[in-house]
């Protein structure tokens, strides 16, 4: 395909602090003992998309990000790497290297998607209706711990979370309505122009912006260049393009723009609600704006620009590690019901030891776990539905559920770690016990203590010391 690629890779992301550090960028966060941006790259690769512009938001990330893609993907693929300043937000970094694109079409992609929805879907969506911008949407992520001993199924325990109402026409093919952020908790403004188009709305709380987006280059490039005070692709480019499809058609027949107000107020609670409105001509008017029925010289004076839609099959993985809590589901997912994805051949026992792990006497790893290479478990340790980095020393009669263990990490004897994320040269001294908890690089939790909920890091100035 002739669509250049731009990966959005991030930089030091506040919500993931203290995961997240000047020496381990988002883009470098483990997923199942591998970067997540690793993710991206690949599936990107296995649809022959192998140019690729990686943009990181810092230079010192940059650097980072673009020693670890030149170790890991030479011959493979060809990436340049560009450093713009930190928290400009997704349309800011595209901003930045807009002088870098030049093809007719552009698909953008978040370095944090973990998923095995092929991208060519989505371009070749985008080609078919001629649209301005198509958004790859996906099945909510389901959010939370598994019950100890889950077959890795949908249990209680987890719930789906929602972040978006969307509006579909009613074969779905075509953004009709955007709501994000805060718009969600309000009243959502349904505009006439739109109902009257297509007679129908089908309004969706339960799909997920998975932020992969093919883009129409000149259209994108004047939104970037005109509104300059957009920041975030999902939250203000793609809002105002899915909002300004309807004004040209509006223009051509002489209507005034007023009429773009209310028509209904959409409450976010109506999960799969149906709008309807019987209006006159509305068939007829829905193939003129969307170019669904003959071609004519009426249709195409008033024919406007085209958001659309292409949502993934419920069967497919989709996700994105944009919160911490969304980096324990991820890596939960990845080591089971999503295993295909990790890149490993798991045992019968559905885990992954590297052959030159080592377990002590007594010691067990249930299913869904991983053990990275060259870590040591001492006698009587108990492991369940976790992932374990390499080159980490854990001693005996220690219990691990439900968390993650990023490489070099020493936990001594006694130990209870439950539903937590400990990050790489972290030190746990013994009987210390964590529940629901994040410990920062290099922090030590001292022996005997119990912590709930806490996130635990040394300060910026000790860890520059």
């Amino acid at each position: 395909m002739d669509f250049q690629v731009v990966v959005l890779a991030g930089g030091t992301s506040k919500n993931l602090v203290p995961l997240v550090s000047k020496d381990v960028p988002k883009a470098l966060l483990p997923v199942a003992n591998r970067p997540v941006l690793s993710y991206v790259l690949e599936l990107l690769e296995s649809n022959n998309l192998k140019d690729l512009i990686v943009v990181v938001e810092g230079a010192q990330a940059a650097l980072r990000v673009g020693g670890w893609i030149s170790s890991a993907y030479v011959h493979r693929l060809n990436v340049e790497v560009a450093a713009v300043p930190e928290d400009v937000g997704t349309a800011g970094a595209l901003r930045a290297v807009s002088h870098h694109l030049s093809a007719s079409d552009i698909l953008v992609v978040s370095g944090d998607l973990v998923s095995d929805v092929p991208p060519g879907a989505v371009a070749a969506t985008h080609r078919r209706h001629g649209a301005v911008v198509t958004a790859l949407l996906c099945a909510a992520p389901v959010s939370g711990p598994s019950e100890t001993g889950s077959s890795g199924g949908k249990d209680k325990a987890k719930k789906p979370v929602g972040h978006n109402i969307i509006g579909l026409d009613p074969k779905r093919q075509f953004l009709l309505l955007v709501a994000t952020g805060a718009e969600v908790e309000k009243d959502i403004r349904v505009q006439k122009s739109i109902i009257r188009a297509v007679g129908k709305m089908e309004i969706r709380s339960d799909l997920m912006d998975a932020h992969l987006y093919a883009f129409k280059r000149s259209v994108l490039q004047e939104v970037l260049d005109q509104q300059t005070s957009f920041c975030s692709l999902k939250q203000d480019v793609i809002p105002y393009l899915v909002r300004s499809q309807m004004r040209s058609e509006l223009a051509t027949n002489g209507v005034s723009h007023v009429e773009e107000g209310l028509e209904g107020k959409v409450a976010s609670q109506n999960n799969q609600a149906w709008i309807s409105q019987h209006l006159t001509h509305s068939t007829t008017r829905f193939r003129e704006l969307f170019a669904l029925g003959p071609n004519g010289s009426r249709s195409a004076q008033i024919r406007t620009h085209k958001c659309c839609a292409y949502i993934a099959s419920p069967s497919k993985y989709c996700a994105r590690l944009n919160s911490i809590q969304a980096f324990s589901d991820i890596n939960r997912d990845v080591t089971g019901e999503a295993s295909h994805l990790s890149g490993y051949s798991f045992s019968a026992q559905n885990n992954f030891i590297h052959p030159s792990a080592e377990l002590g006497l007594k010691t067990t790893v249930g299913p869904h776990c991983m053990l990275g290479e060259g870590s040591q478990l001492g006698d009587k340790c108990s492991v369940k539905r976790s992932v374990i980095g390499r080159h980490c020393r854990i001693g005996s009669n220690v219990k691990i559920e439900n968390s993650v263990v990023m490489n070099h990490v020493t936990i001594e004897d006694g130990c209870l770690v439950k539903g937590s994320i400990i990050c790489s040269i972290a030190h746990l001294q013994q009987r210390a016990v964590l529940n629901y908890c994040q410990v920062g690089a290099g922090f030590v939790v001292t022996a005997g203590s119990e912590h709930k909920a806490e996130s635990l890091a040394r300060s910026e100035k000790s860890s520059s010391q």
